[in-house]
């Protein structure tokens, strides 16, 4: 079973807008990070091997998840929970992109994460880089992640975040859901953001 790792940081600043939220109530139904966090920046490749920049996906509001292929629960149903999101949206779907970011690249080869997205749908494209180009996007988010020790067979667990960052059509940071925001709340605010 996949153990996701919530470092104090992103505690923090749940707790901050927590705070926030008994001055002054937020008008989203996600947490609100705008001005929190940095804007979308990346160099990553797909799954046809091909790079692609955080500007590819410019006009589109991002969903950034950050997990791996090998995941045996909370990947899976996370990503489905945010297709089903986005199919919430109607025609506004099209103007949504679920980005599936592997920190798992000795496993999670342009093959494998090709075959990984299309199991759930055009909306989603599955990225992942060099350890060291996951290391930078992983910073930059504060996202922590770390390999398990390998079995008698290779095989190992992946411990990761399970926070979904959200960034408007501008690539700016605005929403954080969690493992607890069900798929209405999350297209909810989607819909204000590509409306705004």
């Amino acid at each position: 079973m996949t153990r996701p790792r919530h470092n104090l940081w992103a505690v923090a600043v749940l707790l901050m807008l927590a705070a926030g939220c008994a001055r002054s109530p937020s008008p989203w139904g996600l947490h609100d990070i705008s001005g929190l966090m940095p804007p979308l920046v990346f160099t990553l490749h797909d799954g046809s091997g091909h790079i692609r920049h955080a500007y590819d996906f410019r006009g589109e509001v991002v969903l950034l998840y950050f997990g791996y292929t090998h995941c045996p629960d909370i990947c899976p149903t996370t990503l489905a929970s945010l297709v089903s999101a986005t199919r919430r949206l109607g025609a506004a779907a099209d103007r949504t992109r679920i980005l599936f970011v592997s920190v798992d690249p000795a496993r999670d080869s342009p093959a494998v994460l090709q075959r990984y997205q299309q199991a759930f749908g055009p909306r989603v494209t599955a990225l992942s880089g060099t350890p060291a180009q996951l290391r930078e996007l992983t910073r930059r988010y504060r996202v922590s992640y770390g390999l398990g020790k390998p079995d008698a067979d290779g095989r190992y667990e992946v411990s990761h975040s399970s926070a979904v960052f959200i960034f408007d059509r501008d690539g700016a940071a605005r929403l954080l859901a969690t493992g607890t925001d069900g798929a209405g709340k999350i297209a909810t605010d989607l819909k204000r953001l590509l409306d705004g």
